[in-house]
């Protein structure tokens, strides 16, 4: 009886036809998400960004490319989630200015102006309305202070840390390290394991709220 909505993947901001900034995320922990809660009986929308990864079946994906055109996608959809897993890489900036044409190569640097993109998961937590929200953060260091003001500032259920830097963690690989940390700050950390597994223990959490509200 529930309605997921899952974003995942990377996102990409063009500066000219040609090329774009991005980051190295596959997608496959969102998916793994998506395949897990649909497996358990709920319906699955999956907002992706671009991913060599397979639909899901019986998932209704939406591609996306930019994180502008994420936004607006979760936006279009928020209305039928009751439960929002963000696990998307979003980037924080886009190119200022996106040219027509090609870039050509110069003497010298290039500097390209960013602007900050839409952060969408605040919106999300901004309104609320009942949904319980999960968020992701991959960090680099101060791993638990970061997720922890993250959470709050961004009003989320809980979030789902892990460390870059820890063997087994992170983009591209077929396994994670998470720590899932909630409102009222208790961690459960969980040792390596497949993004499948993972992504069911972070279901059993959200399992756990959705019967709290009942």
């Amino acid at each position: 009886g529930e309605t997921f909505l899952v974003t995942a993947g990377p996102t990409r901001e063009p500066f000219d036809p040609v090329r774009f900034i991005t980051n190295h995320s596959s997608g496959k922990m969102g998916y793994a998400v998506a395949i897990m809660a649909r497996r358990r009986g709920a319906r699955v929308i999956l907002i992706s960004g671009p991913s060599s990864l397979p639909p899901p079946m019986d998932v209704q994906l939406v591609a996306v490319s930019s994180a502008r055109e994420m936004r607006d996608a979760v936006m279009r959809h928020l209305d039928a989630a009751t439960v929002v897993v963000k696990a998307a890489a979003v980037a924080d900036y886009r190119p200022a200015v996106q040219a027509r044409q090609k870039l050509k190569k110069k003497p010298g640097p290039m500097a390209i102006e960013l602007e900050r993109n839409p952060d969408i998961i605040a919106e999300i937590g901004a309104n609320k309305n009942g949904r319980i929200i999960v968020g992701f953060a991959m960090e680099t260091e101060d791993l638990l202070e970061n997720a922890r003001a993250k959470l709050e500032t961004k009003n989320m259920d809980l979030i789902v840390a892990n460390d870059l830097q820890e063997a087994g963690a992170g983009f591209q690989n077929e396994t994670n390290v998470i720590r899932i940390i909630d409102r009222e700050g208790s961690i459960e950390s969980l040792p390596l394991m497949s993004k499948m597994e993972a992504a069911n223990r972070i279901l059993d959490r959200i399992k756990c709220l959705l019967m709290a509200k009942t």
